[in-house]
């Protein structure tokens, strides 16, 4: 099954697909033909050596997707990226692709990205680097995106998000329809 994942971009992908509705936390994995895309939002902590624990319902569509193995790595509005290891290598060529004019990027997103694994408790540990980069504390939040994750500091993101709305999204809800 081909997958569009951008424009003009295809990915063939067998996976499952979880839900589970647990706590507080409202992500779930939803399938689409045999793509696994993430949506809703999780608060999480990390603990004291900085694990994020990945949440039970994403486990085994993240084992089927890419065994586990996932990539980390800064965005520019400040949050951290997390994306499914083959998600990531598509994503990381069209960055190495990008002219001389975006080196800025490639340094942000290329420089900064990090290989890590689901560990047999479900955790994966956010380096310090990142976490000092993103100014994440204890209380996070991890939210869908699609093919990705994005992790944010829990204030932060509330901080952010009242900034974005008190701007409006005109020009963006002249393109959607609800």
């Amino acid at each position: 099954m081909l997958v569009v994942i951008e424009k003009n971009r295809y990915l063939s992908l067998t996976l499952l697909s979880a839900y589970r509705r647990v706590g507080e936390s409202r992500i779930k994995c939803t399938k689409v033909g045999k793509t696994v895309l993430f949506q809703g939002s999780s608060a999480l902590s990390l603990d004291a050596k900085g694990r994020l624990t990945i949440p039970t319902r994403h486990r085994d569509a993240l084992a089927n997707q890419c065994d586990g193995q996932l990539t980390l790595t800064r965005h520019p509005d400040g949050c951290l990226l997390i994306y499914p290891r083959p998600v990531w290598e598509i994503k990381r060529e069209e960055i190495a692709r990008l002219p001389a004019g975006a080196r800025v990027l490639q340094r942000l997103m290329l420089g900064n990205a990090q290989d890590v694994d689901i560990d047999g408790a479900g955790r994966v540990l956010v380096a310090p680097e990142l976490r000092s980069a993103a100014g994440l504390s204890k209380e996070v939040m991890l939210l869908g995106m699609g093919g990705h994750f994005e992790l944010w500091d829990a204030v932060t993101l509330q901080r952010r998000e009242a900034e974005d709305l008190a701007k409006g999204m005109a020009d963006i809800l002249d393109q959607f329809s609800f």
